[in-house]
């Protein structure tokens, strides 16, 4: 009598797998495009840094990632979202006060309130001397900045009147106090910064963010961000090509920013 064969059991056929389609494909594209345009413009962005005013924390050609997104000002999103506060001694970027389409890179050094002076070089908050290791002079020290305030300076000078008339409404004795929603920042290169003592406070909205680490670092002329004609950009491109590996401070790479 005949029977019927039995299929083994450990047969089984094969799923069949179906294709992406070309609508399902693009879908997937646009959510990585649009996640990677939302952390590079809200949480983190990349600047480069020009200038020597923060040596030795940061150098000429360091590159950075910036937290975009804890000392960002408060929104709408009110506690949906990680807000810090800013405190004494944290390095911020901002967009300077008199010129409105740079970013600039300081240290705190008052807060709302706060009150600073400036004595032989030595900065006092609240009346009492601040130790700062990272601090270096180059050499070229300012008689008016390190002695400060002294709106006798700027009235000679020949600087804008709103600063002048800022540290008078806001100086008490010889300390010069931080008002609301107000900050005072100086680079750590004390003898070579451009920071609250020439041009004012740092207002909170203008703050972006903290630095926080150097993702790259190439070894760059200090007066390359001066250089800013098309023939120049392109020529540093080249450079940067050539000499990618033999001045790339590798030493520098992955360093956290404190």
């Amino acid at each position: 009598m005949a029977t019927k064969t039995e299929e083994p059991k450990t047969q089984k056929k094969k799923a069949h797998k179906q294709k992406e389609t070309l609508p399902e494909s693009i879908a997937g594209i646009a959510a990585v495009l649009v996640s990677g345009l939302f952390i590079i413009t809200f949480v983190v962005q990349a600047f480069e840094i020009p200038s020597e005013s923060m040596l030795n924390t940061l150098l000429v050609g360091d590159h950075v990632f910036v937290d975009r997104l804890t000392q960002a000002p408060k929104s709408f999103l009110g506690p949906l979202m990680p807000y810090g506060e800013i405190h004494r001694g944290d390095i911020i970027v901002f967009i300077s006060p008199v010129t409105p389409d740079l970013h600039v890179v300081k240290r705190v050094i008052g807060i709302p309130g706060d009150r600073i002076h400036l004595k032989d070089g030595v900065v006092y908050r609240n009346g009492v001397a601040l130790n700062e290791p990272y601090v270096v002079h180059s050499g070229h020290p300012s008689h008016f900045a390190d002695n400060f305030p002294n709106v006798s300076f700027y009235e000679a000078s020949g600087i804008p009147p709103e600063w002048p008339a800022l540290v008078r409404a806001n100086q008490q004795g010889e300390d010069l106090v931080v008002p609301e929603d107000d900050y005072f920042g100086m680079g750590d290169n004390r003898d070579d910064s451009a920071d609250s003592r020439y041009w004012g406070f740092i207002p909170r909205k203008n703050i972006v963010g903290r630095p926080l680490f150097i993702y790259w670092s190439f070894d760059t002329p200090k007066d390359q961000y001066q250089h800013t004609g098309w023939g120049d950009r392109i020529g540093f491109v080249f450079h940067v090509v050539i000499h990618f590996f033999d001045k790339t401070q590798w030493r520098r790479m992955f360093h956290m920013v404190r």
